[in-house]
């Protein structure tokens, strides 16, 4: 028996470092990582020994007998990946398992033994923050400041991973085993240029790591963009995760129809969460709101725009297998475009337009489909050119059409784009309007000694939870190597002294034992609706759980 990686795979390499024959790859000193959507155990290397099982953070490998329904595809995939490598020739010996060879060890960092301890500030708890944490952490006698805007830790992992996908949320729980570390403090609810400044925390810590993300969309630019119903993925992400800063804002879900621009995996998350069972989504931890809002929801077909053929979608191939298994909705491809077709007629083993090989081919109408099933249309060749409604909001979108000069029109009652990500300038700090990103040169700053960045405010919005953990290891040791250096400036003001600057900036600070008690605010709330967690999903409300909980410990 051989393991297998299946969907939920984050990249991030924990189980290539476990492996005791070098049979998961690529791994991190091989020039296809980062480039792969996801890793690969080689069946004939693999000694069913289960250590990249236990390893992995988001629970996304299992012996290849247990796999079930739709990843069952999987074992398949992780040989697929292996076929161009002929392996040991048969009878040869091998000198044990593994057949895999081993890279030269390297050592990219050197302390010398006499190294102290740094005071460093990470911004920001997602993915990208809390890999710098990590590594900070477990490698350096660091003490770690942890910031936040919001006063509840998690980041992406919280507000931008799907609701049924548990599985990748798992990676949060690494990540808040370090929330109480006793070299970490926590300061949730503190902005950078509101509360404090880029100044000020430098001037309280050794260094400064920002981990800000990329938080706004890329706009379409088409006529109608501003009418009301056509809204960014990414506030219907936040909307449907209970982000604090999206609750106010309400989604209509009356139509039958609903369009999304982009086909990368945000673009099949909102397709997916818009016709899924909602009471499958209630054994997760979707937002209250929006669980009642598509429990009400009269949407039966949402179209996927695609301005390129299916042989450069922007998804993933994980992705798209788990549309195709989602119960009660039909997977088809709009075949308007003779392209597509022809893309997906021509495609062999391991292309990505054979993925698409095996589904219906339909031309979608001006109206929706008129039967109840609900189902998702792939349109590739295609691209919404203006937006048509008006104060009442979205009524139709007009689209290109058939590979020429023509367009038709879809109607919908809603827009959802999702072409991308970008980063905001932090007060501060320098800011590339182009890119969307903070000029760096390895993680640090240009023209600011001791200040650097990790993830998409770094490298732009590009590749998943995993890749931060090497973009991490890069700005961690670009950092070190300036400690050991010496160009790191000496902090005037200590770690009291900044907790006192953050209390008076803003008297409604959550710390570790805050964010505890909203963890266990939230899983108490599930209990009781029989869900793993409801979140709380206003600032109000987080801020004074934590309080609360606190006042109550302070009166015993």
């Amino acid at each position: 028996m051989t393991y297998a990686i299946t969907q939920t795979c984050c990249n991030d390499a924990t189980c290539v470092a476990v492996c005791p024959v070098n049979c998961i790859h690529p791994t991190p000193e091989e020039r296809a990582f980062g480039s792969t959507e996801m890793l690969h155990i080689d069946p004939r290397a693999c000694i069913d020994c289960g250590a990249c099982a236990d390893a992995c953070p988001v629970d996304a490998i299992f012996p290849v007998d247990s796999l079930t329904g739709g990843q069952r595809e999987y074992a398949e995939i992780n040989a697929a990946y292996y076929a161009g490598d002929a392996g040991p020739p048969a009878g040869a010996e091998v000198e044990g398992p593994n057949f895999h060879v081993w890279g030269e060890p390297v050592f990219e960092r050197s302390l010398p033994s006499d190294f102290g301890p740094l005071r460093v500030a990470v911004v920001g708890t997602g993915p990208a923050g809390m890999y710098a944490a990590q590594d900070l952490l477990l490698h350096t006698a660091a003490e770690v400041t942890l910031i936040d805007r919001l006063p509840v830790a998690g980041g992406l992992v919280r507000y931008g991973v799907a609701p049924d996908h548990p599985a990748t949320k798992k990676v949060g729980d690494t990540f808040s085993r370090f929330h109480s570390h006793p070299r970490v403090r926590m300061h949730l609810g503190i902005e950078v240029g509101r509360d404090v400044t880029a100044e000020e925390l430098s001037a309280h810590h050794d260094a400064v790591v920002y981990a800000v993300g990329a938080s706004t969309d890329k706009r379409l630019g088409v006529p109608g963009e501003e009418t009301p119903g056509c809204l960014s993925a990414t506030a219907f992400v936040a909307w449907y995760n209970a982000h604090p800063e999206a609750v106010a804002r309400g989604v209509d879900l009356s139509a039958e129809r609903i369009v999304v621009v982009g086909n990368g995996n945000v673009a099949l998350d909102v397709a997916r969460i818009l016709v899924a069972d909602p009471e499958a989504l209630a054994a997760t931890d979707i937002a209250a709101h929006a669980l009642d809002a598509l429990r009400a929801s009269r949407v039966r077909e949402v179209v996927v725009l695609g301005r390129r053929g299916p042989e450069d979608a922007a998804y993933t191939r994980s992705e798209l297998l788990a549309l195709k298994h989602l119960p009660g909705v039909e997977l088809v491809v709009d075949d308007h475009d003779p392209r597509t077709a022809a893309a997906i007629d021509a495609a062999g083993p391991g292309d990505r337009a054979g993925d698409l090989r095996g589904l219906v081919r339909v031309r979608t109408g001006t109206e929706p489909c008129g039967d109840s099933a609900r189902r998702i249309v792939l349109r590739f060749h295609s691209e919404a050119v203006e937006i048509l409604g008006g104060e009442d909001g979205v009524r139709s979108v007009r689209v290109t059409d058939g590979g020429g000069d023509g367009t038709a029109d879809l109607r919908a009652g809603l827009l959802l784009r999702a072409i991308g990500y970008r980063g905001l300038p932090v007060p501060g700090l320098p800011f590339d309007e182009a890119k969307g990103t903070v000029p760096h040169e390895g993680g640090r700053i240009a023209g600011m000694p001791g200040s650097y960045v990790v993830g998409w405010i770094k490298r732009g919005p590009s590749g998943g939870i995993g890749a931060n953990r090497t973009c991490a290891a890069e700005t961690v040791g670009t950092l070190l190597a300036d400690a050991v250096a010496g160009t790191l400036p000496a902090p005037t003001g200590d770690a009291k002294a900044f907790r006192r600057l953050a209390r008076q900036r803003n008297r409604r600070v959550v710390d570790a034992r805050g964010l505890a008690a909203i963890d266990r605010a939230e899983r108490e709330r599930g209990r009781a609706a029989g869900r793993p967690r409801v979140k709380l999903a206003t600032v109000e409300e987080l801020v004074a759980t934590a309080r609360s909980r606190r006042l109550l410990r302070l009166a015993r």
